[in-house]
């Protein structure tokens, strides 16, 4: 029993992403994601617990879900570049569109 809790392999994948409570209006970018999660770096976290939303794009399609956050690291702007994993985990909680071309890229991600 390993204390990592993840059965999804995670790739090491750049997408610009926005996300935010009521609506997107934060931009950001992943380091990695997975069928069920993806790590976002960025300085604007929001509180473990909270639900956000999330929108980018896969191959022209847009991707909507909700998703919860597992954990978050907050860093001081001037440190931000400096370190690594700041920002925050998700967990994603429901799809509202772009599901399968997600999970085609999850599968596929050179194709």
């Amino acid at each position: 029993m390993g204390s990592d809790k993840r059965e999804d392999p995670r790739l090491k994948k750049r997408l610009t992403v926005r996300f935010g409570i009521e609506e997107t209006n934060r931009v950001a970018f992943t380091e990695d994601v997975s069928r069920t999660g993806m790590f976002i770096k960025t300085p604007n976290i929001c509180n473990p617990n909270t639900r956000i939303k999330i929108t980018f794009e896969i191959a022209t399609e847009k991707v909507e879900l909700e998703a919860r956050v597992m954990w978050a690291k907050k860093v001081p702007q001037n440190l931000f570049h400096l370190v690594k994993k700041s920002g925050m985990g998700v967990r994603f909680l429901r799809f509202h569109s772009g599901e399968d071309p997600f999970n085609s890229y999850i599968e596929n991600p050179t194709g």
